[in-house]
């Protein structure tokens, strides 16, 4: 309705009855003009009122308009690709001066050796066993490993699995091993040549463990990898080295071995063994130092395969997010529950993962309760054996433990980690992999061009889908859900994973994702 003031200007001489709206209620009012010719005070009233608005319309367009640029520049910068960082590639973790250091190159044999006093005292460890606290009625592996199985397995690896030490160490010791000098560290690895390869192509292989891991969880996948079969038309000649502070591999004296470091450390024992390019396949750490050396080194890596795949960037969870609220948009229906919903996902996380909080910070604390304790290490290691494999095995008065590994296999696994007290420096990675300089780097940030695959287990701990991984890994080729498995993939299901590996490897000889 025409408002009175309006009325007044348009009709400054007749009385005329008009109808306005007071209060949403329409009335008829008549009244009539006092002067021909409008006030000059409402006029002025009138337009400085249109000048006010006018100029808040313009102040609240200039506040929008920087609000959005302020933003666009702040998901811009969040966004933007970062350059591949400066690192010092011959960085010494030895004891004492650098200065003082001259690396020595020779690559030495080496055997998996321990004299019967060591077993003899493992024995009396085993056999002398501390009074364990009963696990609480009705309860299997909810509250930690149940004590009542970790006596059974303590009494088979005392009597039964001991017996055999000399037979376990033939099988440790049934691939070639060696020792050699890199950046001041002695690092251990397993060179496992090709047999009778004739004419297929020799491609050589890096294959990366990760934490409570160790070399031991790819024996069985080696002999697959190292042999001609129908399935390919190539073979491999494979690197398997203990990280830097696992197993038989020397443990930094300084600070700041971070991941990205021991990219640095596997690249130049690639190279020391004579390999300028390589594939590379891992798990657990293994995912992660595969991922850097993929994004640090594109030029060598001819291909990255992994089962443990993730990105940590500004826009990872907010994307992540974003598909839980329609997932169908983003991934195949029928693989919605690896990775939905998030609260579930988020819960299981958190309950898994209270041991890296603690290695994060206290590694030292934690190492010191589990080194030379063999009991203890024991039902650390093997816990994650069990939930990690599968989080229903909680339920499970045994863990599920033998579902899918040997007690013997498992049992490697961890006198690995006792007869070389390496617990402790095993940890370290955990706090040098949060630090302030490591994060700065931003890694997963450098978008890499190498071609990547990702074979997804159901019982992962992390899984991602591919709209945030490919924020990363701009050349992802292939990226397979397997409905059985979890994070011990390579020891668990080495015929998946190995399948897996060799159709990816299959598409890259064959140029898929290298632009040939």
């Amino acid at each position: 309705m025409q408002s009175i003031l309006e009325h007044c200007l348009t009709n400054p001489t007749t009385p005329t009855p008009r109808h306005f709206r007071f209060g949403g209620v329409v009335r008829s009012v008549c009244f009539e003009c006092r002067s021909s010719k409008p006030n000059s005070r409402t006029l002025f009233s009138s337009r400085k009122l249109h000048t006010i608005m006018g100029f808040l319309r313009r102040v609240l367009f200039v506040v929008l308009s920087l609000v959005v640029a302020i933003g666009y520049k702040q998901y811009s910068e969040l966004t933007a690709p970062q350059p591949v960082p400066e690192i010092n590639l011959q960085q010494y973790w030895g004891p004492g001066d650098a200065k003082q250091y001259r690396e020595n190159s020779a690559i030495k044999p080496f055997k998996v050796s321990y004299g019967p006093e060591v077993i003899e005292k493992l024995r009396a460890k085993l056999t002398d066993l501390p009074a364990l606290t009963p696990p609480l009625e009705g309860t299997a592996f909810e509250y930690g490993f149940n004590s009542n199985r970790l006596k059974e397995i303590v009494k088979y690896w005392s009597t039964t699995y001991l017996a055999k030490w000399s037979e376990r160490e033939q099988f440790l010791n049934q691939f070639p091993q060696y020792k050699t000098q890199i950046q001041g560290l002695d690092i251990h690895y397993l060179h496992v040549k090709p047999k009778a390869a004739g004419n297929a192509k020799v491609l050589p292989l890096l294959l990366l463990h990760g934490w409570p891991g160790s070399v031991r969880e790819f024996y069985e996948i080696i002999p697959k990898l190292t042999t001609k079969s129908d399935d390919k038309d190539f073979v491999f000649e494979v690197i398997v080295p203990s990280l830097p502070g696992y197993g038989w591999s020397q443990g930094s004296s300084k600070t700041g071995l971070s991941p990205s470091q021991v990219a640095v450390i596997m690249k130049n024992l690639m190279s020391r063994v004579g390999f300028k390019k390589f594939y590379i396949q891992g798990g657990d750490w293994g995912s992660l130092i595969g991922n850097v050396m993929a994004t640090l080194f594109q030029s060598d890596v001819i291909g990255v395969h992994l089962n443990m795949c993730s990105v940590m960037s500004p826009l990872s969870w907010p994307k992540t997010f974003l598909a839980s609220l329609k997932p169908s948009l983003f991934i195949d229906e029928q693989y919605n529950d690896f990775y939905f919903p998030l609260g579930s996902k988020f819960s299981n996380i958190i309950e898994e993962t209270g041991y890296m909080h603690i290695q994060a910070t206290k590694p030292d604390t934690i190492g010191t309760v589990l080194q030379g304790n063999p009991v203890g290490l024991a039902a650390y290691i093997l816990e994650k054996f069990s939930t990690w494999t599968n989080p229903a095995y909680r339920n499970l008065a045994d863990g599920g433990l033998e579902k899918y590994f040997k007690l013997d296999s498992l049992l490697d696994n961890v006198m690995i980690y006792y007869l070389t007290d390496s617990i402790t420096t095993s940890q370290r990675i955990y706090a040098e992999a949060f630090t302030k300089a490591e994060l700065a780097r931003q890694l997963d940030r450098i978008p890499t061009s190498v071609p990547a695959a990702c074979a997804k287990f159901r019982h992962e701990l992390l899984q991602q889908i591919d709209w945030v991984l490919k924020d990363h890994y701009t050349n992802l080729i292939q990226s397979n859900h397997f409905e059985d498995g979890g994070h011990f993939a390579a020891l668990q299901l080495p015929n998946v994973l190995y399948k897996d590996f060799i159709q990816f490897v299959t598409k890259v000889q064959n140029g898929v994702g290298t632009g040939i």
